[in-house]
């Protein structure tokens, strides 16, 4: 398993419409993806379990992949992030 966490800088946060592209990432990876956020985790391939989450600018989020592919889809992850404005990486 590795991880990296990520502070969302997107004014609305991770709302509807990129929340669903980002489950749509998640579900076309062989690795299976857990989002962690205020102590709770969810699985990243549930659109229900991420909206659930409420995640707003300003929260740290965390991200764990888990499988053979690990390392490339956690970077497709943080990729999409990046490009979509949504979260920048947090050390």
């Amino acid at each position: 398993m590795i991880s990296k966490t990520f502070l969302i800088t997107s004014e609305l946060g991770i709302h509807a419409r990129p929340a669903t592209k980002l489950v749509n990432l998640a579900m076309s990876l062989e690795s299976e993806i857990d989002l962690t956020s205020n102590d709770r985790t969810i699985n990243l391939k549930s659109i229900m379990g991420l909206m659930s989450l409420g995640i707003y600018k300003g929260q740290i989020i965390k991200v764990e992949v888990t499988g053979d592919s690990k390392e490339i889809d956690l970077k497709k992850i943080e990729d999409f992030l990046l490009n979509e404005g949504i979260g920048i990486v947090h050390e």
